[in-house]
C-alpha cells in the first residue's frame, strides 16, 4: 500500500515533482469512488509502472449538473474516497474546492462539445458535456498528465474526451477502460446507492437489454456464416432439403435476410426487454436506446459495419442511470 499525498490547490498540485522515469498517469472522478474507480486507478498503476505517478483528481463538477439534477445531494465522501484511491496504487489526489477551480466564479469562456455533445446524453442534458469537456481541459492542464484514465460505461463522454484531446492538441494519451460491472450485471455507478431493492431489480433490465442485443447479434452472425458456407444457388438448397439437411437449406435461403438489417434487428432485441421493464414495479422509464458509430454518436445504417456503441439511458425511481457495450458488426458478403 503506497502512501498517499492529499493535494487541495493547484499551488501545491504544481509543486509535485514528477518521476523522472515514469509516465504520469490521471484518473479523474467526482468522488463517491467504488470498484469501477477502484480499476481505472490500479490500471493507472499498471500503465504508470512503478516507476511511474499516479494523480486521481476528486472535484463535484458544478457546470455539468443541470437545474433539476442532483448536485447538492451527489455523495460527497472523502475519507472513504482516499482509502480506496491508496489501496489501488495511486501516489496523490487532487481535492480541490470549487472556487480553486474557478476562481472567479462560473468561468465565461468554456470549451463546446459541438454537434456531438447534443446528441444522446446531450439531448436530454443541454450544456452537460460543455461543462464536463471544460472541466477536463482544466485538469488536464493542472495535471500534466501523459496518460489519461476514463471507463468506457461513460461512452459519449469518452468520444469527446477523445476528440477534444485531438482537435485541440492536448499532449496527452486517452485510454478507455471496460465497464465494470456487479454480479447481477448492473453497471457500477455512484448513483446505484440511490436505488431501494425493488428498483435495483428493475434496473436490472438496463444491462439485460444490452446483452440481449448482444446475444442478438452473436445469433444473426453466426446464421449468416453458416448461410455463406453452404451454396446458396436454389438449385443446391432444394437438392440438400431432400436430403434431409433442412437446417442447411434455410440457412441458404435466409443469408440476404441475416446479411442485412442487423441493426435493427439488434435494437429490436433490446427494445423488448426495455418494454417490459417498463411494466415493472416500479417501472423503468427509457429516455433513450441507440445504436451509435462511437465516432460521432450518429445512429448507425442497416449495412454498417465496424465496431457500434449500443448505449441506453433510463430512469428507475428518481435515479437515472446509463449503461452501453460495445458491438462489432463484421462485413457482409
Amino acid at each position: 500500500m503506497t502512501d498517499l499525498l492529499l493535494i487541495d490547490t493547484a499551488e501545491e498540485l504544481h509543486k509535485l515533482p514528477r518521476t523522472a522515469d515514469g509516465p504520469r498517469a490521471v484518473v479523474m472522478t467526482m468522488g463517491a469512488l467504488h470498484e469501477g474507480h477502484a480499476t481505472l486507478i490500479r490500471t493507472a498503476r499498471e500503465r504508470a509502472g512503478e516507476s511511474g505517478q499516479v494523480v486521481v483528481t476528486v472535484f463535484v463538477n458544478p457546470l455539468q449538473f443541470g437545474a433539476n439534477e442532483d448536485l447538492d445531494r451527489y455523495p460527497r465522501t472523502l475519507d472513504a474516497d482516499l482509502e480506496i484511491a491508496r489501496a489501488a496504487g495511486a501516489d496523490a489526489v487532487f481535492a480541490p474546492a470549487a472556487d480553486e477551480v474557478y476562481p472567479g466564479g462560473d468561468p465565461q469562456v468554456r470549451v463546446s462539445a459541438g454537434p456531438m455533445g447534443e446528441r444522446l446524453e446531450g439531448a436530454t442534458r443541454p450544456g452537460h458535456f460543455d461543462g464536463m469537456l471544460t472541466v477536463v481541459a482544466k485538469l488536464l492542464h493542472l495535471t500534466r498528465p501523459d496518460l489519461a484514465l476514463y471507463g468506457q460505461k461513460d461512452a459519449q463522454q469518452l468520444a469527446l474526451i477523445r476528440r477534444m484531446v485531438t482537435d485541440l492538441n492536448f499532449p496527452v494519451e486517452v485510454v478507455g477502460v471496460p465497464t465494470v460491472r456487479e454480479e447481477d450485471g448492473l453497471a457500477l455507478s455512484s448513483r446505484n446507492r440511490y436505488l431501494s431493492a425493488q428498483e435495483r431489480r428493475t434496473a436490472l433490465a438496463l444491462s439485460r437489454a444490452l446483452f440481449a442485443g448482444q446475444d442478438r447479434l452473436a445469433a444473426q452472425a453466426a446464421l449468416r456464416a453458416r448461410a455463406e458456407a453452404s451454396p446458396a444457388s436454389d438449385e443446391r438448397a432444394t437438392a440438400l432439403a431432400r436430403l434431409g439437411e433442412i437446417r442447411s437449406a434455410a440457412d441458404a435461403h435466409a443469408v440476404s435476410a441475416a446479411s442485412t438489417g442487423l441493426p435493427d434487428a439488434v435494437r429490436a432485441a433490446a427494445r423488448h426487454v426495455l418494454e417490459e421493464a417498463g411494466r415493472h414495479d416500479p417501472p423503468l422509464l427509457l429516455d433513450y436506446l441507440a445504436l451509435v458509430d462511437p465516432q460521432d454518436f450518429t445512429d448507425v445504417r442497416p449495412d454498417f459495419t465496424g465496431q457500434a456503441v449500443l448505449a441506453v439511458a433510463a430512469k428507475v425511481g428518481t435515479t437515472r442511470l446509463i449503461d452501453n457495450i460495445p458491438l462489432e458488426f463484421g462485413a457482409h458478403t
